[in-house]
């Protein structure tokens, strides 16, 4: 691909940057904070974008998978292909492809068929989980279209050790276990975990005398994480993530399976940082696989695979001035890929990145990002965002983004053989604009906010039928906009501690050619949460309705609306000065509603878990 001028200042900008201005004073501790965190992008680049961390006690109190945890306090909508399945999420009434899962600071979605299996991560092992709202191309490269979920490892220095175990038994023969770690001192710090799960998953399917034949699945996830000071301005960071899980793929209501999936995923990054009062730089090196086998029968040999391999270099300086950061990125990728039905390929892609961040006063911030990728096998537009806040008083803020993205075709698009076909190789990405205008409203024990947005999207990579072969093409156009509605409650007083947080969401995602819904998009959601805590006691419950989602483009079938609730409670005990032990009791699906998420594959009934935690 070659440079045009506005590409050659970007890449050029990213080299200057250090140049161009004069390097002020700035307190050098908020410097170190940034250093420590892993995806300081995340909090300093989103001025004007809605971002949310989840809190402690709503991960505590979460099920087992990412998939449980958001789909009960976010406003996305999860295709779920039965409990345990592939899950996959749709982020403001965008596809899975469309929504990036960023790992400290990493995207991680699927080199293969572009997209994330929510069931495949294990919510506790990170010490932080962020949902970003709206485009962030420009930070996190392809996919960023509806939003992006971040999930990072935290770094503690200065904490004594400290362990955890955790045994839980439930319904369906469903096991898990899991081991944590962690400790450091002013030079080091290091974090282990380690979790297992596996269930009969056998629940029978309300309504019919059928039961979920060929569920059973089987889970282990290892996370590490280890940082050390080598200097007193130098950093060392090394994360690592693998996942090794073994499912059999569930039937439906009409059709019976005898199919099995493993597959092992693998990500590695090191992190070198060096910083002082008034700059910093990190230079990282990632190295991301993924490898799946599918048994169409799981009692033969016969299987068909994908495999791909990331090798990642990145430099990221930035530059701290009184009220201004800027943020130069380089970064190259080499990727491998090769499978049953694709051809073994390479793509290379180099990225250059610039990022700014003004405070003009203390009431106004604004951020403006440029991004440009250099690929071999499709051609990457120039990528543009700009955000800005403006706090009226403390009690009222109000924000505004607006940004262009894209979703690279992935190797799947571009290199499908199938039935004798060869893909199609001039596939270019799916290109969207969106703006998004939010509402804060801050008060002393709650707090509101309101958001509208709206998304114009073209190119969008369908695959359809050409003669008696499936073929992905450039064909959509999609129009989504709606908008969410969250409130948040928080109070104590003695020993009682009481929170509430509830979100609305109304979605419209529309093909433009048609004028119908998008598939498995409902209009509306609803989530509610209530936990309260009394000294060794704690309790809690959740509410979830999906409105009605299409399951076919003509709009004639549908999955019907529905309302799940769980419901649980939590004793804890001290039997030594530093043992603590918990019990924790769970209902899931409480008044055990008939409900499916995918047209066919009916969810759990009412079910049961006991889980026992030790910390010492």
């Amino acid at each position: 691909m070659r440079f045009n001028k506005i590409q050659f200042l970007l890449f050029f900008s990213c080299f200057t940057v250090t140049a161009i201005f004069p390097q002020s004073g700035k307190d050098s501790t908020v410097v170190l904070d940034e250093v420590i965190l892993t995806d300081a992008k995340l909090v300093r680049f989103s001025n004007g974008i809605k971002v949310r961390t989840l809190s402690d006690s709503i991960v505590k109190y979460s099920n087992s998978s990412l998939t449980d945890l958001l789909q009960f306090n976010s406003t996305i909508y999860f295709k779920e292909n039965g409990y345990g399945m592939v899950s996959s999420p749709s982020f403001r009434g965008t596809s899975a492809q469309q929504t990036a899962v960023v790992w400290n600071g990493i995207n991680i979605n699927s080199q293969l068929n572009g997209q994330t299996d929510f069931n495949t991560i294990v919510p506790e092992n990170y010490g932080s989980i962020s949902t970003r709202s709206g485009g962030g191309s420009v930070q996190y490269g392809s996919g960023a279209v509806g939003g992006s979920i971040h999930l990072n490892d935290e770094l503690n220095f200065n904490q004594s050790a400290e362990q955890r175990v955790s045994l839980g038994y439930g319904s369906f023969n469903s096991k898990k276990g899991s081991f944590t770690s962690k400790a450091g001192n002013a030079k080091w710090t290091y974090g282990f975990g380690v979790n297992y799960m596996a269930s009969d998953n056998d629940y029978k399917y309300l309504g019919t005398d059928q039961k979920n034949e060929n569920g059973e699945f089987g889970n282990t996830n290892i996370n590490a994480n280890l940082a050390y000071f080598i200097s007193g301005n130098q950093l060392l960071k090394f994360y690592h993530n693998t996942f090794l899980g073994n499912r059999n793929f569930s039937g439906t209501l009409t059709a019976p399976s005898n199919s099995n999936y493993k597959d092992t995923n693998t990500r590695t990054l090191l992190e070198w940082n060096h910083f002082n009062s008034n700059n910093s730089g990190k230079l990282s090196l990632a190295y991301i696989t993924e490898l799946y086998k599918y048994y169409a029968n799981k009692d033969t040999e016969v299987f068909t695979f994908g495999n791909s391999k990331n090798i990642m270099g990145r430099y990221d300086y930035k530059i701290y001035l009184k009220t201004l950061t800027l943020n130069g990125i380089v970064e190259y990728n080499t990727i491998h890929g090769e499978g049953t039905s694709i051809e073994n390929l390479e793509r290379n892609l180099f990225a250059t990145t610039l990022l700014l961040s003004q405070r003009i006063t203390e009431k106004l911030k604004y951020g403006l990002s440029l991004r440009q990728e250099f690929v071999n096998d499709y051609s990457s537009p120039l990528i543009i965002s700009v955000d800005g806040k403006y706090a009226f008083s403390s009690k009222y803020s109000t924000f505004l983004n607006a940004s262009k993205n894209y979703r690279a075709p992935t190797f799947n698009d571009l290199y499908w053989i199938g039935a004798g076909a060869a893909g199609n190789k001039d596939l270019v990405p799916e290109s969207s604009l969106q703006m998004d205008w939010g509402h804060n409203f801050n008060f002393k024990s709650a707090r509101f906010s309101l958001n509208g947005y709206y998304i114009h999207a073209t190119d969008m990579i369908q695959w359809r039928p050409i003669g008696s072969v499936w073929t992905p093409v450039n064909i959509a156009e999609v129009e989504t906009y709606g908008a969410e509605l969250e409130f948040s409650l928080n109070k104590s007083f003695d020993k009682h501690i009481f929170s509430w947080s509830s979100a609305m969401a109304y979605t419209i995602a529309q093909n433009k050619d048609t004028g119908n819904q998008l598939l498995y998009v409902p209009k509306e959601k609803v989530t509610s949460g209530l936990s309260y805590n009394f000294d060794k006691w704690g309790g809690f419950f959740q509410f979830l309705y999906n409105g009605k989602a299409f399951s076919t483009t003509d709009n004639t079938a549908f999955v019907e609306g529905h309302m799940v609730s769980n419901i649980g409670m939590e004793r804890s005990f001290k039997v030594a000065k530093s043992v603590d032990i918990s019990l924790v009791l769970r209902v899931n699906n409480l008044f055990n509603a008939a409900y499916e998420n995918v047209a066919y594959r009916p969810m759990p009934n009412r079910n049961f878990q006991i889980q026992f935690i030790t910390k010492f």
